[in-house]
């Protein structure tokens, strides 16, 4: 009987910088995983849903742990930050509150210290809260090969379950979000059977306002469909528009028909159906 304790055999590789790191993805391809805080893939080592004979590990180049804000070029948010670092910076929790509050509220504070933001992405998993904060907020995820890098926005970004926009010769080197312009705010909410258990639904909404009128919307709900997905249809409704309970009622009838979710361990499909429209209508009032 295997022990799901013990991890399989691997070459373990440690570049000292990107550079290295892209030719070893070019080298070894699909046969290897790329590490970074190791919270969600030593895990999925053990238990056999992965497996890869070589694996990346990412922690000993210096330099990739930054978070750096301009009002021209935004946020961008090293592959090495920790999402402790990003719950401790003040920039993150004034210009972007989504992410800061999905940081905040994510997992424990010991995977805190651990877990990358940037890694949350790559997981693609649908109950990611950094995914959902980042989708809402427009963000695009920069990859680096040895023909160079480019940059996949988030919309774009997730295919299926477990499966990203990233191709195996790619390393993701940084997330890239706008930068905040005056009467855009946002917001975080979410729904776990503990508090530090994955979500069973999370909702990530940010709005252009001017007063309570809505220039754009961009609306993320998580755990409802293979993937994190926006709800284009309520971000329609919105634009242009005063927001009234009316209006709001009217949205959390579209999200409830728009998702797709499961029956699974955390919860079941009605649930998730009827907490979305919830929640994505309090996201909405946090904002205003």
């Amino acid at each position: 009987m295997s022990n799901s304790r013990i991890l399989p055999e691997f070459e373990l590789l440690v570049p000292q910088s990107v550079s290295e790191a892209v030719d070893m993805a070019a080298q070894y391809g699909d046969k290897a995983a790329v590490l970074a805080g190791g919270t969600d893939l030593l895990i999925m080592l053990q238990k056999g849903s992965a497996t890869s004979e070589y694996v990346i590990a990412m922690g000993e180049i210096e330099g990739l742990d930054y978070i750096k804000y301009g009002k021209a070029d935004g946020l961008r948010i090293g592959a090495l930050t920790t999402i402790t670092r990003m719950v401790d910076n003040n920039t993150v929790k004034k210009n972007y509150p989504a992410l800061w509050q999905a940081c905040k509220q994510h997992s424990a504070p010991q995977i805190r210290n651990i877990a990358t933001t940037l890694g949350n992405v790559m997981r693609a998993s649908p109950s990611g809260d950094c995914s959902c904060a980042l989708l809402a907020l427009g963000a695009a995820v920069m990859l680096e090969s040895k023909n160079g890098r480019r940059e996949v926005p988030m919309d774009d970004f997730f295919i299926n379950y477990g499966k990203t926009a990233r191709k195996v010769d790619e390393i993701a080197v940084e997330i890239v979000i706008p930068p905040v312009q005056n009467g855009v705010v946002s917001s975080f909410m979410r729904m776990t059977r503990t508090n530090f258990d994955l979500s069973k639904v999370n909702v990530a909404v940010q709005l252009d306002l001017s007063g309570k009128t809505c220039n754009e919307a961009r609306i993320a709900v998580g755990a409802v469909a293979p993937t994190t997905i926006r709800i284009k249809k309520a971000e329609a409704l919105l634009k242009g528009v005063k927001i009234n309970d009316a209006l709001l009622e009217k949205i959390a009838s579209v999200v409830s028909k728009e998702i797709k979710p499961i029956d699974d361990v955390r919860s079941t499909a009605e649930y998730r159906r009827d907490v979305s429209a919830v929640l994505v209508r309090r996201a909405i009032k946090a904002c205003l």
